[in-house]
C-alpha cells in the first residue's frame, strides 16, 4: 500500500510538472527586465516553500518524539529533515544562479543568503549527528533538541527580506504583500510548489521505510550483543 502510495504521489509530480514546464517555457513571456533568466522563480521559490513546509513538518515529529518517546516519531523526522534538505540545498544554487546572472556575481553576504546557510549547515551538522551516535534514544534526543534550532533559524529567513533591506530583492508573491507579478505568471509556482510537496512526500515515504528498516536492524544488533 504504501508503495503504490509513493509512486502514485510520484507519477503526480512528474505529471503537473512536465504540464506547468511547457507553460513556463513556450507560454509565458520573458520579464521585461530580467528576460529568460526569470523563470528560474519558478524552481526556486517552489523548492524554498517546499524545504520550508518540510522543516516545520519535522519539527513538529520531533517535538512529538520529545513528548511521546516513541522512535517512529524521530524516523520520520529524520526521513522529512533528509528531504527538506536536498530541497533547500537546490533553493540556495538556483539562487546562486540567479545572482550570476542578474545581479553578476555567484554570492552576496546577504542576510537571506547567510541566514539560509546557517540552516543548511544545522541540516548537514544533523544529519553528521545521526550517523555519529550509535545509541537511537541518545541519538533521536539529540536530533531533536537540533532540529528545533534548525527549524527556528527559517523565521529569520523567511523575515530577512522584511527585517533587513540589502542585496535581495523584497517579496513578490501577492501572498506575502508583495509587488506582485504580472496576470497568469505567479500561478505556475504555486502549480510548482505543489509538485515538489508531492514529489518530496514521495521521497520522504521512501527515506521512511528507510529507517524503519534500520531500526530493525538496530535492534537486531542490539540483541545480538545482549547475547
Amino acid at each position: 500500500m504504501l508503495q503504490k502510495l509513493t509512486i502514485t504521489l510520484a507519477a503526480l509530480a512528474a505529471l503537473i510538472l512536465v504540464w506547468n514546464l511547457h507553460t513556463i517555457l513556450l507560454v509565458l513571456p520573458d520579464e521585461i527586465n530580467q528576460g529568460a533568466a526569470f523563470r528560474i522563480i519558478y524552481f526556486h521559490v517552489a523548492a524554498v516553500f517546499t524545504s520550508f513546509c518540510g522543516f516545520f513538518l519535522a519539527m513538529g515529529l520531533a517535538i512529538a518524539y520529545l513528548v511521546k518517546k516513541n522512535l517512529q516519531y524521530d524516523a520520520m523526522s529524520a526521513a522529512v529533515t533528509e528531504v527538506s534538505a536536498v530541497f533547500a540545498t537546490v533553493t540556495l544554487i538556483t539562487g546562486m544562479f540567479w545572482g550570476r546572472i542578474i545581479w553578476g556575481i555567484w554570492w552576496a553576504w546577504d542576510p537571506r543568503m547567510i541566514s539560509y546557510v546557517v540552516c543548511l549547515l544545522f541540516c548537514w551538522g544533523y544529519l553528521m549527528l545521526r550517523k555519529a551516535v550509535d545509541d537511537p534514544t541518545q541519538r533521536a534526543r539529540l536530533s531533536a533538541v537540533l532540529l528545533i534550532f534548525t527549524t527556528l533559524d527559517i523565521v529569520i529567513v523567511w523575515k530577512s527580506i522584511e527585517w533587513w533591506r540589502t542585496q535581495h530583492p523584497g517579496p513578490v508573491l501577492s501572498i506575502r504583500n508583495g509587488g506582485g507579478m504580472a496576470p497568469g505568471m505567479e500561478a505556475p509556482i504555486y502549480w510548482n510548489v505543489l509538485a515538489l510537496i508531492l514529489l518530496a512526500t514521495s521521497m520522504a515515504l521512501v527515506r521512511m521505510r528507510q529507517e524503519s528498516m534500520q531500526r530493525e536492524i538496530d535492534a537486531v544488533r542490539r540483541y545480538a550483543h545482549a547475547m
